[in-house]
């Protein structure tokens, strides 16, 4: 038997999150422009598809990220899902740099939104609904454009550290 660890209600929250990252995730940016017409994003891990009729997906926002509001407000916004390439674009995107979209390259899409280029698939959404989630917010999104390209491989996180698929 392996080193089991385990997590109660009140264990320290690091075994909870050691526990979480258990999970293999893909990893995202989630972009918009906030009231002034800038840019802003954000890295997150937590997406995924609500449903396909109507388009829904959702994405959780940390509350104290610099851009929670402007996420929050946005009409729309975009969830660009990364490639292996782009890891530099996922830590730009969790650090508090000044000019993130100064270091990656990106472009306002078709519904007013900033693009990461070459990204593995990117989502399009008019804000569809926001719930409280804790100390994060649950943004849910209707999907007005998805692209994606399939011969690109995806940027994943496992156990606090960027991974790749190993196909055999």
């Amino acid at each position: 038997m392996g080193d089991l660890r385990e997590y109660r209600s009140g264990s320290d929250p690091r075994t909870l999150r050691d526990a979480l990252g258990c999970f293999a995730t893909g990893v995202t940016v989630v972009t918009c422009l906030d009231a002034a017409g800038e840019p802003v994003g954000l890295t997150a891990n937590s997406f995924t598809s609500v449903s396909l009729d109507p388009p829904l997906l959702l994405v959780c926002v940390a509350k104290r990220a610099a851009t929670a509001a402007p996420l929050g407000q946005a009409d729309h916004f975009a969830v660009n899902v990364l490639q292996t390439e782009q890891q530099p674009a996922s830590i730009t995107f969790s650090t508090r740099v000044e000019d993130r979209f100064g270091q990656t390259p990106w472009s306002l899409g078709e519904h007013g939104v900033p693009v990461l280029l070459d990204s593995l698939s990117v989502f399009e959404c008019a804000r569809h609904s926001v719930f409280d989630g804790g100390d994060h917010f649950i943004l849910v999104g209707e999907v007005k454009k998805a692209t994606f390209d399939p011969g690109l491989d995806p940027l994943l996180y496992f156990r606090g550290s960027y991974r790749r698929l190993h196909f055999d």
